[in-house]
């Protein structure tokens, strides 16, 4: 590989993995790779240390806690994710958003640690997590934490772990169990492209905290939450009027910039075209 030299080193266990960091602190944990590696190969992260964490089982583990939470392992593949049982049956909209990461035989390599952890503003899965309102679990040099989903990004690239924490798991709540709706996605490849704009409209479950979930990926410096777009769908329901109403919102609400993969005046009015679209969607069910 092109670049500067690293050490490789395998940890069994996540102590081991921290103390392997805690020896070189320019160190970084691997998992997949599908980030990390091309990252290398361009110059933009230059790691002394790679530690190599698939070898450690609880992080592949997708487990149905007494409580009623799914505890989904940060090392295990998306496509494994994405047809587990539990995921499939209860959580139907992150199975949805790990299925439109990439292609095929890069989803059986792709980790859910390292599509939040690269903290991309388009990140897929992201929009699956803020709606189900999980929470992200990790362990450092200070012991283990945990964080809430909504305060995870901080920024492109950036996110509020601190130095040497490894994530270990995603907790979905039970509460947001049977959410449903539609992700809806732009790009300018289908299947292997970062989005250009994504669009998830979700419904919980009767009962819980609120009724609707606006999320909106690479339209923002993070992917982003809109409350303000959920609240005419939550008084009305997706009727026309709460429709154009709830796109209008996440209009205003998105910040989005010109790349090679879009304007920011395109980015805006598709934001709209496909919040409304994805809302229809989910008043038909």
């Amino acid at each position: 590989m092109d670049g500067q030299p690293f050490e490789f080193r395998s940890a069994r266990t996540t102590a081991e993995a921290v103390a392997l960091w805690a020896e070189r602190p320019g160190a970084h944990y691997l998992a997949g790779g599908t980030d990390l590696l091309p990252q290398m190969r361009l110059g933009r992260r230059s790691p002394s240390r790679l530690i190599d964490v698939k070898r450690i089982p609880e992080l592949s583990a997708i487990v149905e806690r007494g409580d009623g939470a799914l505890s989904v392992g940060a090392g295990a593949p998306l496509a494994a994710i994405a047809v587990h049982p539990a995921v499939r049956e209860r959580y139907p909209l992150l199975a949805e958003c790990c299925l439109a990461v990439g292609s095929y035989p890069l989803r059986h390599r792709a980790t859910m640690a390292g599509n939040i952890c690269n903290a991309s503003p388009a990140a897929d899965t992201a929009a699956a997590l803020l709606a189900l309102d999980a929470e992200v679990r990790a362990t450092g040099p200070d012991g283990e934490m945990a964080l809430p989903i909504a305060g995870f990004f901080l920024g492109p690239g950036a996110t509020a772990l601190p130095a040497g924490a490894l994530l270990t798991a995603v907790v979905l709540p039970a509460a947001a169990a049977g959410c449903r709706g539609s992700f809806q996605r732009l790009a300018r490849r289908r299947g292997v492209d970062l989005a250009t704009v994504g669009v998830l409209v979700g419904r919980r479950a009767a009962g819980s905290d609120g009724t609707h979930r606006v999320v909106l990926t690479a339209v923002a410096p993070t992917p982003l939450r809109v409350p303000d777009a959920e609240a005419p769908l939550d008084r009305r329901g997706p009727d026309e009027a709460a429709v154009r109403e709830a796109a209008e919102a996440a209009r205003a609400a998105c910040r989005p910039i010109d790349d090679v993969r879009g304007s920011a005046a395109y980015r805006r009015e598709m934001v709209g075209v496909l919040v409304a679209r994805a809302a229809r969607a989910l008043g038909r069910e």
